[in-house]
């Protein structure tokens, strides 16, 4: 079993609850990528793209987890025609548009497809979508988590004072608790 875990804006793999859930999941038999994303200031779906299908790691039936734009990269790598089918993608602290937020626009003009997401392709591309969100998430609208989640007629899981689930949590139980229902302990 693989998986890989893509983090935020101006993250990186040592971040929040990304060594914790690696460990968990080495623990659990998984391999486990965790990359850099380049120029992550500015997150860019098709620079993130190219760089994780052109990497040696093979895509098909990974467990696929993002935080933030890294949440909403996982639904842009879904929509490339080179990437293969996932399993199952968990994006945590994810969001659908720009409107309704307080985060510059400018720095994430190039993260959002233009047209706006294409669900039926997504959907395709793998076996089940879970969200988290905290109910309290500063940034990413809560409603925009949802609306995703509704979309692609998956479930969402709100975490009660979780806020955007980054710096605060070094641990994350929820996400935990969802990989174990997927994949057994």
């Amino acid at each position: 079993m693989k998986a890989v875990i893509l983090h935020g804006t101006d993250g990186r793999p040592s971040h929040n609850w990304f060594p914790w859930i690696k460990s968990e999941l080495e623990s659990r038999g998984f391999e486990v990528w965790i990359p850099k994303l380049p120029n992550n200031h500015t997150p860019n779906r098709k620079a993130y793209n190219d760089f994780l299908l052109n990497s040696d790691w093979d895509f098909t039936n990974n467990l696929v987890i993002g935080h933030s734009s890294g949440a909403v990269s996982v639904l842009n790598l879904l929509e490339d025609e080179r990437c293969p089918s996932i399993d199952i993608g968990i994006l945590v602290g994810a969001w659908s548009h720009m409107d309704e937020t307080d985060l510059d626009r400018e720095q994430f003009k190039d993260l959002f497809p233009g047209g706006g997401f294409n669900f039926p392709k997504i959907k395709a591309k793998c076996k089940k979508l879970v969200f988290l969100h905290g109910d309290d998430d500063s940034f990413c609208p809560l409603d925009q988590a949802k609306w995703l989640a509704n979309q692609t007629n998956n479930d969402i899981i709100i975490i009660p004072g979780g806020q955007h689930l980054g710096s605060t949590h070094k641990q994350l139980p929820e996400l935990l608790e969802v990989i174990e229902q997927e994949y057994g302990k």
